[in-house]
């Protein structure tokens, strides 16, 4: 039977809303050694955090969340801006962005291994910009899906072995403009058009035991999925994905737990270099995978509202981190993923079904 579980942990003042996805009874999987992935929303570093960065040091977006990643083997997030001092500016286009090269060094010390790039910003510079963006990250060590200098290469699935576990990482854009969309012969992001994602997948299931997919898609501050993106996510689950990550509305949407996989709509923003009003809370996304199954399923909510904590995302403790909490809950029962919380106890309702679960959040 295969059953989903959602419940809110505390663990000390930290809240964690807690997916457990499990295949069978019993809840977890039993066996094998776990690896855990981190996977945060967009990571802007450049904009109105520039002069905090050049005063205190390109790492300091970062210090108050890299020991969170301390414990992943795989931490993932969205880079939605080229990192170079080349390029020409697409006219075209009212926002553009760019970051120092440093930047990809403070993404590696933060705990960083891989990045989207399949996104509306990573070609602002153009080709140039992006050529100095993907060798910023290979002189790093960092993997990286979602663009390249031609339609293959951005198609390209990125390979780790972790514990002996081969893990595949694919990206794509789903927004505007369209001529950011890599070509045979011309550089760019991989376009998320429906046969690209079939045959990318099933070419990564022949080789990979677990698949990752981040799409870039979605309006930005809207707060729940358009019907495309249900469609697209559950798509590539259907074809073999486990995991299913969402970025570019700057806000969160809801997490629904599809056939063997999990799919987190929108995770908001990261370490962001903007201010806004709507953009204040998030997650991280924890997901631990064991004997190459979904094992377990958190999100530990973090303030991103650069009014309060100057352009350094950190964790949202006590009645704040439940607020988050309860947000999420509200944006994930029209996935058919129930949280009903209160203090240390969480009800949990199976998706589409009426039983009811009671589980203490105390350990």
């Amino acid at each position: 039977m295969l059953r989903t579980l959602l419940r809110s942990v505390k663990i000390g003042p930290i809240f964690l809303a807690l997916f457990t996805i499990s295949l069978a009874s019993p809840l977890h999987v039993q066996g094998g050694e776990e690896i855990t992935i981190f996977a945060t929303g967009d990571i802007m570093p450049s904009g109105r955090v520039l002069p905090f960065v050049k005063k205190h040091g390109y790492f300091y977006s970062y210090t108050e969340t890299s020991e969170i990643f301390q414990s992943g083997d795989m931490v993932i997030g969205n880079l939605e801006t080229p990192l170079t001092e080349k390029g020409m500016r697409f006219e075209n286009k009212k926002y553009t962005f760019k970051a120092p090269l440093e930047s990809a060094k403070a993404l590696k010390k933060a705990g960083f291994t891989h990045l989207s790039l399949a996104n509306n910003h990573m070609m602002d510079y153009g080709t140039q910009g992006l050529t100095s963006t993907l060798e910023a990250l290979n002189n790093e060590g960092i993997e990286y899906a979602g663009a390249g200098t031609s339609l293959p290469m951005a198609r390209k699935a990125s390979y780790v072995t972790i514990k002996d576990n081969k893990v595949a990482f694919l990206s794509y854009s789903n927004t505007f403009p369209t001529e950011f969309y890599a070509t045979r012969d011309k550089a760019g992001t991989a376009p998320g058009y429906r046969t690209y994602i079939i045959n990318d997948i099933k070419r990564a299931k022949a080789k990979a035991d677990l698949i990752i997919v981040a799409f870039h898609w979605g309006a930005e501050r809207m707060q729940h999925p358009k019907d495309y993106q249900k469609k697209l996510a559950r798509l590539a689950i259907d074809t073999g994905a486990n995991i299913v990550l969402g970025h570019h509305p700057h806000v969160l949407q809801g997490v629904e737990h599809y056939g063997a996989g999990v799919i987190f709509y929108s995770l908001g923003n990261f370490a962001f270099g903007s201010y806004s009003k709507s953009t204040k809370e998030s997650i991280i996304a924890k997901i631990t995978v064991q004997n190459f199954k979904i094992a377990r399923v958190e999100a530990i909510p973090i303030n991103v509202n650069n009014f309060e904590v100057h352009f350094k995302p950190e964790w949202l403790k006590g009645g704040k981190g439940r607020e988050v909490i309860t947000r999420l809950s509200e944006l994930s029962k029209p996935l058919g993923s129930d949280i009903l919380y209160a203090d240390d106890v969480a009800q949990v309702k199976d998706a589409g079904k009426s039983d009811l679960t009671t589980l203490t959040g105390r350990r």
